[in-house]
C-alpha cells in the first residue's frame, strides 16, 4: 500500500503556515478593517459568481467523498482521516462558538456599507467571524491530501485552493483576512496532530 508522502505534507505545511502568518501580521499592522477593505474590492460579475460557487469547497461536506475514497481506498489510513475532521472542526467551532463567541463580521464592525464589495444574493453572517471555518477545512483537506498523494502537483494545485477559498471569504464579506489567516493555521494543527496520531496507531497495531 502507497506510504504517506511526509515531504510533500512538510512542504505545504510551510507554505499554509508562513500564508497565515502573514494575512495575520498584516491584519495587525494595517488594522483588521482596513487589511479587508483593501482584499474586498469589487472584482466584476464573474468574480462575484465564480467565489459565491468557489466558497462551498470549503463546506464540511467536502469530507464526504474524500471519506468515502479513503474507506475504499486507503482505508489503512481511516485515523488520519477521522482525525483530520474532528480536529479542524473543533479548531474552527470552539474557538467559534465559545472562546470568541460574538465577535463581530466586517458588516457588522464596518459602519459605512459603502465601502464595502456585497455580493448580491450572498446571506451575510453578522457575528462568530473568527476563525474562519471554510478556510480551517479547506486547510485540513490540502494538507491531507498532501500526504496521501506522492506527486509533487499536490502542493502548488493544493495551494492555490486553499487560497481561493480564502479569499472567498474575504470577498464575500464574510470574515476579516485575520480569520482566515487562522483558518489556515488550525487546518495545519489538525491534520499535523492527526498524523501523529495515525503513527501512533500503526506503532501499536504491529
Amino acid at each position: 500500500m502507497q506510504e504517506l508522502s511526509i515531504k510533500n505534507f512538510r512542504t505545504g505545511a510551510v507554505l499554509v503556515a508562513v500564508s497565515g502568518f502573514i494575512l495575520i501580521a498584516f491584519s495587525i499592522i494595517i488594522g483588521k478593517p482596513e487589511f479587508f477593505l483593501l482584499l474586498n474590492g469589487n472584482l466584476g460579475i464573474f468574480a462575484d459568481r465564480a467565489f459565491s460557487n468557489i466558497t462551498y469547497l470549503g463546506d464540511g461536506v467536502i469530507w464526504i467523498p474524500i471519506a468515502a475514497y479513503v474507506l475504499l481506498m486507503r482505508k489503512k489510513y481511516t485515523v488520519l482521516l477521522l482525525g483530520s475532521i474532528l480536529y479542524s472542526t473543533l479548531l474552527a467551532q470552539i474557538p467559534k462558538h465559545f472562546m470568541f463567541n460574538g465577535i463581530p463580521r466586517p458588516t457588522k464592525l464596518i459602519a459605512d456599507w459603502s465601502s464595502i464589495h456585497i455580493v448580491p444574493g450572498v446571506f451575510l453572517n453578522s457575528v462568530d467571524s473568527f476563525p474562519s471555518g471554510h478556510t480551517t477545512t479547506a486547510s485540513s483537506v490540502y494538507l491531507f491530501f498532501c500526504l496521501m498523494i506522492p506527486n509533487k502537483w499536490i502542493i502548488p494545485t493544493g495551494c492555490l485552493y486553499l487560497y481561493l477559498v480564502g479569499y472567498s471569504r474575504i470577498y464575500l464579506a464574510q470574515h476579516f483576512p485575520l480569520d482566515v489567516g487562522a483558518g489556515m493555521i488550525g487546518g495545519m494543527i489538525s491534520v499535523y496532530f492527526s498524523l501523529r496520531l495515525q503513527k501512533w496507531k500503526d506503532q501499536y497495531s504491529k
